[in-house]
């Protein structure tokens, strides 16, 4: 399904807002922070618990922004990565049919699948997780982005990117949701988003 957003309406309206998901890592469970920004604009946060290495990603991701207050607000749901707390892998395509809205799983650099291949293979069911990452199609180059995307073309979601970007090589939700995790972790936020 493609929403046909435009990068006009997305990056520039004062209603966007992008939901980045960031993972930190605790002693019982990975605690997933989401910072919503109407287009650079800090406006709210949401977080969720998820298993380590386990299969509740999408599940955790979609009862949260269905439940919550964000999601008539929001026009794309920007995820660090397609795996959340280890190799909870993301359904990308069912995220997106759920939620209504384009979802991308935004990557710094492209993938190094032999290493992720060999380290899916120390978990359960290694195939599936494989699998649940191919369906959420190719993973589209423009530099500095690297990302999949469901919902919405990718000349788009690169327009929409750049925009949303002010620092750096990462958009703004991102970065905020970076320094937030590390401060959650560290007592205090690091210097690199």
């Amino acid at each position: 399904m493609r929403f046909n957003l435009t990068a006009n309406k997305l990056a520039e309206s004062r209603f966007l807002f992008d939901l980045k998901i960031r993972t930190i890592r605790a002693p019982v469970l990975p605690t997933v922070v989401g910072v919503v920004c109407a287009a650079t604009r800090f406006e709210g946060m949401v977080c969720t618990q998820i298993q380590a290495d386990g299969w509740d990603a999408t599940d955790q991701l979609s009862q949260l922004l269905l439940a919550g207050k964000f999601l008539p607000q929001l026009h794309l749901i920007l995820l660090d990565g397609i795996c959340l707390g280890g190799f909870n892998v993301i359904n990308l395509a069912l995220l997106s049919q759920r939620l209504n809205r384009p979802c991308v799983a935004l990557m710094r650099r492209m993938p190094n699948f032999e290493k992720i291949e060999a380290a899916l293979k120390r978990l359960p069911q290694a195939e599936k997780r494989l699998e649940i990452m191919r369906q959420a199609g190719v993973i589209h180059p423009y530099p500095p982005f690297y990302f999949q995307v469901c919902g919405e073309t990718p000349e788009v979601i690169a327009q929409v990117l750049a925009r949303i970007t002010d620092r750096g090589n990462v958009p703004e939700a991102l970065r905020l949701a970076h320094l937030i995790g590390a401060a959650i972790i560290k007592g205090e936020s690091g210097r690199q988003a």
